[in-house]
């Protein structure tokens, strides 16, 4: 069973010497990854002792960069803090929403391209 570590625990970590952040209800401990980071640790030290769900989310991390976090996993995060439940019940449905849209706008973008190039080209 998976160690359950409280929000509580997550936000004391939140140095570069000590860097936990919880992603998806997981809690790693992200410190000796900070160096490695592609973006810059000064990102990774913005949401550090926090739920970095949606920085994480936001940024459209690749498959090998998710599949690597299980290596600082620390365990799972007990509870959703308090601030993180009064921006999820902000939201219409609590999704992000756009999720279609991240598919459906560049389909119609290359469709509408294809359609004039055809009509001035042809």
């Amino acid at each position: 069973m998976p160690k359950m570590i409280k929000y509580e625990e997550v936000e004391k970590h939140d140095t570069k010497d000590d860097c936990w952040m919880a992603i998806g209800g997981k809690v790693y401990d992200v410190t000796k990854f900070l160096a490695e980071h592609p973006g810059g640790e000064e990102v990774m030290l913005e949401v550090a002792g926090q739920d970095a769900t949606d920085a994480f989310e936001d940024i459209g991390h690749s498959t090998s960069a998710r599949d690597m976090l299980a290596k600082y996993l620390v365990g799972d995060l007990d509870g959703v803090p308090e601030k993180k439940k009064k921006a999820m019940g902000t939201k219409a449905g609590g999704g992000d929403g756009g999720g279609m849209s991240k598919v459906l706008i560049p389909v119609v973008v290359v469709g509408a391209l294809a359609f004039l190039a055809q009509r001035f080209y042809a």
